[in-house]
């Protein structure tokens, strides 16, 4: 009877593990927006464009290490804008003075001193969300682009 009650609990206990929520998923994505994401923002915005880096959109560029940056010099609420480069291209340590928002298709930090030094931060640790997945990121004035 005992060992009847044993097996019922163990098989109870099963069920409620498998029927239980699922594991959220990595949570670093929510703060990096997807190519179709930034292609959307990059085709609505009123802001004044800069392309740096690499021309086109390669298909095969997320196999090749490529990443696309767009840094804005200025914000109004939860809007980033005003004058905006859009860096595509792999490693490398972007200028970015008087930055005061940055969106990415990977984990870029963005530091508070020229030539990627200082007090850096990655954008999957942004402390201020805005609108279409842009991040504030005031005082920052170079940004690490990884491998």
């Amino acid at each position: 009877m005992q060992f009847s009650f044993v097996i019922a609990s163990v098989v109870a206990l099963a069920a409620l593990a498998i029927a239980g929520p699922a594991a959220p998923e990595n949570t670093e994505a929510s703060y990096i927006v997807s190519d179709a994401e930034l292609d959307h923002w990059l085709s609505t915005t009123d802001a004044k464009l800069t392309f740096i880096g690499e021309e086109g959109n390669n298909p095969l560029a997320a196999r090749a290490g490529k990443t696309r940056v767009v840094y804005c010099s200025s914000r109004k609420g939860p809007v980033c804008g005003g004058a905006c480069s859009v860096y595509n291209g792999g490693n490398t340590c972007l200028k970015a003075p008087k930055t005061a928002c940055i969106s990415a298709t990977r984990n870029v930090a963005f530091c508070d001193k020229g030539g990627c030094n200082g007090s850096c931060n990655y954008i999957n640790s942004c402390g201020k969300r805005l609108d279409g997945g842009f991040c504030a990121t005031p005082g920052t004035k170079s940004i690490l682009v990884p491998f």
